[in-house]
């Protein structure tokens, strides 16, 4: 995928942010229910779900960008 304009680049980063916000939704989702099903406590499962997931998102975000990055190089490679 190649995309030059000033328009792609931003509608690229808003698609990345839009995916991490949605992976952090379904994340929080499932880390609350695990926790609550595991320790029978909204408390605990409220703040495992908050805490775990906030962290992987930033972790994923960046682990895209890192992909995407591999893709591109390899996107170049073939292009040579």
């Amino acid at each position: 995928m190649r995309i030059i304009t000033i328009k792609g680049i931003y509608y690229l980063k808003v698609y990345a942010m839009t995916k991490t916000l949605t992976f952090a939704i379904l994340h929080f989702c499932v880390a609350f229910t695990v926790t609550y099903l595991l320790t029978g406590s909204i408390i605990i499962g409220g703040a495992i779900a908050l805490i775990e997931p906030a962290i992987n998102t930033i972790v994923f975000y960046f682990h895209e960008k890192i992909w995407k990055k591999i893709e591109e190089r390899n996107e170049h490679r073939v292009m040579i």
